[in-house]
């Protein structure tokens, strides 16, 4: 099996401001909805530094996506996890 992919969404005030508190309620049920919790590692990070630009996510070590919202959340997992399912 190849290694888990690791997804970061920032916990700093600002993007918890921003709503990343639904992202994250979000992000668990499409991992379990689409058989990905043991394919994906889904954490918590403090401050990414782009305050302005969150809420902020990381996805591994390269890939950072600013200003998620609800609405463009899932169209962004599919993107970066539909080889996975």
């Amino acid at each position: 099996m190849s290694q888990a992919k690791v997804l970061h969404i920032c916990l700093g005030s600002s993007c918890f401001s921003r709503g990343n508190k639904d992202l994250v309620a979000f992000i668990k049920e499409y991992l379990k909805k689409n058989h990905l919790e043991d394919k994906v590692v889904f954490k918590g990070a403090r401050c990414m530094g782009n305050c302005s630009k969150g809420p902020n996510m990381k996805i591994g070590e390269d890939i950072l996506i600013e200003g998620i919202t609800l609405t463009g959340i899932e169209q962004i997992l599919d993107r970066e996890f539909s080889r996975l399912k």
